[in-house]
């Protein structure tokens, strides 16, 4: 951790620069907050106007200020900020929180003050917080830097990084009626200068945390925060919500996957990457986080479901199907024993109904059998209301051997005031509970998924034979910024990667046309040339088996005209004469580059049915070979490699080092804006697979 974050972690002394003896100010709310923490280290007050606060003398200027004092709060106008700055870097403090808004969010007067405060900060070699936060809350040191005006979080172990302080606010009390607690809340603010990844390796690295959650708006370095989040991923869970989920397609797109790889793809991109949790409301983001605080790790997906009521059984049942679990199959032993002493109409099968007369003994006996069931490695019990015993007596029956148990139990304790008592059981007990079955199978998948992350082996993007460097610099050397190359440089650039293609000639008349079609080899397919039309096919800019000279020559007549008549304003440079490819599946792989975490990779079904069937998904370029397994897996062009049907298996193999060294290239070479192969043709098993259609567009 860089000694320059330090300070915010441990500080010896606190100075409030804006303190105030007014409560209507802001400054009284930080000053009281402070005190009212129980911070044991000093705390200093600073404002011109001088007087006393808490007994303590606000000094006039930070100068006067006597030590210890290593991390200021800055709670003065935004204007009077930067020079508040200079005196914290003056009086030899490295750490501020600039607590205070009206910087970047406000307009570009508030951004000119904020870039100010990072000058000064560079300048100085000081690290700040904010602005426009609520800075930092330790329930253990403890520290409370913020000016909110509710009562402290409940202590606990979970953390909350946020780059919203009214989000942290919220969450701060709505936390007072949810059983879990802080150990940390830290509110960024604007980041200008302290970012997510900064914090996270301090937060990881403290023994009261076990789980750690983000509320995310934006990243400014995404690359610098997936290696950050991935090696604390290692040590502790991290569930993310992630707001403003929108395409950033807004920019004029050159391709396919330039205009279908949006922000939100990114984000998913990076945080699967790095091992993060994504959760898709701030409720069912803390549900997870309580679990995989609280819960040791399943070793699969099979649940057993242990009831008192048919109804909510079956609805656990789809949402285990919903969350990709099942339903664990019972030993003979274990159906022997529930039959024991379940009344004769009980369900012994999974989901196990006991029926409403169920006893707080039953429960007790049968999550016995459950647990030491070789083929249950986790327990979903479901509590309605019940009419025998209170929820409280069925929950002292099961605690104890929920806290003994090596496999998880969630419970989804369903209704309101009969069963409170039962809830604040659990939650003294550290058992998560829920009030629905869905959201309790939801968090049974959080486990399940931090358990396989963890079981995977660490991996590295592979490297590649056949790559030439230069070859691929001297392809890109004569195309313009902003220009696409042209198909005889794009064949020599995927040639420089290994990337088998089907030369593409270009042909400026009908004689041309005929001569080139004679030397590739029929059968021919022509295709219109002009970087004015992205989707050839669109304008009937695309003309299969052609097989003599004869039919080249109107074949240019046909493909030219055709698109003339549709793109009369478009550049025609001719046609591209190209050798057909035996028969196979089409794919598209592309690739573009995200403002936050750069090259993106996109595989998917190709040809011209991409935008329409909308199959495709996105990875982090350099491509891991997970990486590329996944993509394949989460397609149904990457399944229906494998055959289905009448469809004939293709060389899926093939495609896998295809989309890894494309990976590669797009890595390597920056200058690059946009690349697609569409369609790569994937031939039969072991035969390959070939790029029929290049596009590459420089930035």
């Amino acid at each position: 951790m860089e000694p320059s974050i330090s300070p915010f972690f441990n500080p010896k002394g606190v100075v409030i620069v804006g303190a105030s003896a007014d409560p209507a100010k802001l400054g009284w709310a930080v000053a009281r907050n402070m005190r009212r923490s129980g911070y044991a280290g000093a705390i200093h007050y600073v404002n011109p106007k001088g007087g006393e606060l808490y007994g303590r003398p606000i000094y006039p200027a930070l100068a006067e200020v006597p030590d210890p004092v290593d991390l200021a709060v800055l709670i003065v106008p935004a204007p009077a900020t930067p020079a508040a700055l200079r005196e914290v870097a003056g009086r030899g403090i490295r750490a501020a929180i600039i607590a205070s808004g009206g910087f970047r969010e406000v307009g570009p007067e508030g951004a000119a003050l904020e870039s100010e405060c990072l000058q000064i900060a560079r300048q100085h070699h000081l690290r700040f917080i904010g602005p426009n936060c609520i800075g930092l809350i330790d329930l253990n040191l403890p520290l409370d830097t913020s000016f909110v005006t509710l009562p402290p979080p409940p202590k606990g172990d979970l953390a909350l990084i946020s780059q919203s302080g009214a989000v942290c606010g919220l969450i701060m009390d709505w936390a007072q009626e949810q059983g879990f607690g802080f150990s940390r809340l830290l509110s960024l603010g604007n980041a200008a200068d302290i970012s997510e990844a900064d914090m996270l390796p301090g937060v990881a690295a403290d023994e009261n945390t076990r789980a750690i959650t983000f509320y995310i708006e934006s990243i400014r370095d995404g690359r610098r925060f997936v290696e950050e989040a991935a090696k604390a991923v290692r040590r502790k869970p991290l569930v993310a919500m992630k707001v403003g989920r929108t395409l950033n397609g807004q920019r004029a797109a050159a391709s396919h996957t330039g205009a279908m790889a949006g922000s939100e793809s990114a984000y998913e991109a990076a945080f699967r990457r790095a091992g993060i949790l994504q959760a898709g409301t701030i409720e069912e983001m803390f549900e997870w986080a309580v679990a995989l605080a609280t819960c040791p790790l399943p070793r699969g997906r099979r649940i057993a479901i242990l009831t008192n009521a048919g109804g909510p059984g079956v609805i656990a049942s789809d949402a285990l199907e919903a969350n990709s679990l099942r339903l664990a199959e019972f030993t003979p032993e274990t159906l022997d024993g529930l039959a024991a002493f379940l009344p004769a109409a009980a369900s012994l099968h999974n989901p196990v109904d006991i029926l409403g007369g169920a006893t707080h003994e039953m429960f007790a006996d049968c999550l016995r059998l459950l647990l030491a069931d070789p083929g249950v490695e986790a327990v979903l019990v479901i509590l309605p209301p019940p009419p025998v015993d209170t929820a409280e007596r069925d929950a002292e029956a099961m605690i104890p051997l929920i806290q003994a148990s090596s496999k998880p139990v969630v419970v989804a304790l369903t209704g309101g005031p009969t069963i409170r008592k039962a809830a604040e059981l659990f939650r003294l007990a550290r058992i998560p509970e829920y009030r629905f079955a869905e959201r309790a199978v939801s968090a049974l998948a959080a486990l399940v998924r931090r358990a396989e992350f963890l079981e995977k082996p660490l991996e590295s993007p592979r490297t590649w034979d056949a790559i030439n460097p230069p070859l691929a610099q001297a392809a890109l050397a004569e195309a313009r910024p902003g220009s696409f190359l042209d198909p005889e440089s794009a064949d020599r650039l995927m040639a420089a990667y290994g990337i088998p293609t089907a030369p593409v000639k270009l042909a400026r008349t009908e004689s041309e046309a005929a001569d080139l079609s004679a030397q590739l080899g029929y059968p021919i397919a022509l295709k219109i040339a002009s970087p004015d039309i992205p989707h050839k096919s669109d304008v009937g800019g695309v003309l299969l088996n052609v097989q003599t000279a004869e039919e080249a020559c109107l074949g240019f007549r046909t493909v030219t005209g055709g698109a003339r008549a549709a793109r009369p304003e478009a550049r025609l440079e001719g046609v591209q004469v190209q050798r057909m490819v035996p028969n196979g599946q089409e794919v598209i792989l592309g690739a573009t580059r995200d403002p936050q975490f750069g090259p993106l990779m996109m595989f998917g079904s190709g040809g011209v049915e991409v935008e329409g069937l909308k199959d495709v998904a996105f990875a982090l370029a350099p491509l891991l070979p997970s990486d590329a397994d996944w993509l394949l897996e989460h397609t149904w062009a990457g399944r229906k490699l494998r055959g289905f049907r009448s469809i004939p298996p293709a060389d899926g193999e093939a495609v896998k080092e295809i989309l890894q060294r494309l990976a590669q290239l797009v890595s390597d070479l920056p200058q690059i804006a946009e690349i697609e192969i569409n369609p790569l043709r994937a031939l039969a098993p072991g035969q390959g697979a070939v790029a029929l259609d290049v596009r590459v567009k420089l930035g």
